[in-house]
């Protein structure tokens, strides 16, 4: 990730002659870091907003992020979220999980199923 340091080797990359721009690029397509902090960008110009998206994520203190199905579950409950799998693990191509789990018997308690505000 990069850091504050890093901060005037991105100004030094933006005000370099194009001649150079053009070398560091043609090294980043080949799959070479130039850019502090722009590690998987395909070329100069994606390393450099690599890097400075890097340098502000690191700058700024940010709220940490959910992963899919985790805000889901605080909002549901633990066993409302565990209903709906159940749910949805019954699911076909041609029928929801509510239908087949009515079909078959199999009971959902969908009274778990709440939201939090």
């Amino acid at each position: 990730m990069a850091s504050g340091q890093d901060q005037p080797q991105l100004e030094a990359i933006k005000n370099a002659p194009q001649e150079e721009k053009a070398d560091l690029d043609a090294r980043a397509r080949q799959g070479e870091t130039v850019v502090p902090g722009g590690t998987r960008g395909k070329s100069l110009e994606a390393q450099r907003h690599l890097a400075e998206g890097n340098l502000h994520n690191h700058n700024s203190k940010q709220v940490r992020r959910h992963k899919g199905g985790e805000a889901r579950k605080q909002q549901m409950g633990k066993e409302g979220y565990q209903e709906m799998g159940h749910k949805g693990g019954l699911s076909t191509t041609d029928k929801s999980g509510g239908e087949r789990a009515s079909e078959e018997g199999i009971p959902i308690d969908e009274s778990t199923f709440r939201t939090r505000s």
